[in-house]
């Protein structure tokens, strides 16, 4: 009898501790219980700035907006995927179909919002010209912008890929020539770079606008060299497919596609954020 009053307590204890170590932030299932509120995941700068900004606007609609912030590029799709968001707003196309291709996901494209430049930065040079030979570059994890970084770098002289091969999709095996036989070291989490380039590591590091800005960095100033402003790199409001046809959705997409919202982001940014209406 004592046995099995021991199992039973250190049974309720077990489920306490269960219960106590859900994170309080984590998002509650329950888009689907109210056609007025929308709760969008969204990476802190600049999509949550600009989601903050159109708030007010979505409630003089009707609609009311909920943020969840997130840190990385992986638990904002989850998250949609498992319900626990409307829609989310971190992700560009290509790292979207990525997405897609590799986990299953039953996502679609509600709009195209903003266009954020990808940035060269250095501690150690303060143009182009000036990186030496074998200067180590650090680049994101992140399999979806490679063929993104490469091609800017490309398109900037430093060195030239294979003929033929789809620049979306190019990896540093596709670098057909390297005349200052640079090194490419592609194994940081893409949310880590701006401390990698805070800590002086390697030559120059490439780092996502929305991770420069969120360290506090100013990709017109800072940068050595920064991505064309006709970037096909489009961030996105992606949703679970069939919602992209919801009232609430469209909604969001209009109030951040209205000139309201396209003035605040050229203002806000100065050009480190270009405003798409797609």
């Amino acid at each position: 009898m004592k046995k099995f009053f021991i199992a039973i307590i250190a049974s309720v204890f077990v489920l306490s501790l269960a219960a106590c170590g859900k994170s309080s932030n984590e998002p509650k299932e329950t888009t689907g219980s109210n056609d007025k509120t929308i709760i969008v995941g969204a990476s802190n700068v600049p999509h949550a700035v600009i989601l903050e900004k159109a708030k007010p606007i979505l409630k003089k609609k009707g609609y009311n907006l909920k943020i969840v912030k997130f840190q990385d590029y992986i638990m904002p799709n989850k998250a949609l995927a498992e319900g626990k968001l409307d829609a989310n707003y971190f992700q560009h196309i290509p790292y979207f179909k990525q997405q897609i291709k590799e986990n299953g996901y039953k996502f679609a494209n509600a709009g195209g919002i903003h266009i954020e430049p990808i940035g060269l930065y250095s501690k150690k040079y303060k143009s182009l010209d000036q990186l030496p030979k074998g200067a180590e570059i650090i680049m994101s994890s992140s399999v979806a912008d490679h063929g993104r970084i490469l091609t800017m770098l490309e398109k900037k002289g430093l060195i030239k890929l294979k003929k033929g091969v789809n620049k979306e999709k190019a990896t540093v095996q596709d670098i057909a020539e390297n005349p200052k036989h640079f090194k490419f070291k592609y194994d940081v989490e893409a949310s880590m770079l701006p401390q990698v380039y805070k800590n002086g590591e390697g030559d120059a590091v490439l780092i996502n606008s929305n991770y420069a800005l969120d360290a506090g960095l100013n990709p017109l100033k800072d940068a050595i060299a920064l991505e064309d402003k006709d970037s096909p790199y489009v961030n996105i409001i992606a949703v679970r497919k069939g919602d992209e046809k919801k009232a609430k959705i469209k909604a969001l997409v209009d109030v951040l596609h209205s000139k309201e919202i396209q003035d605040f982001i050229l203002k806000k940014w100065g050009g480190a954020v270009v405003p798409v209406n797609k």
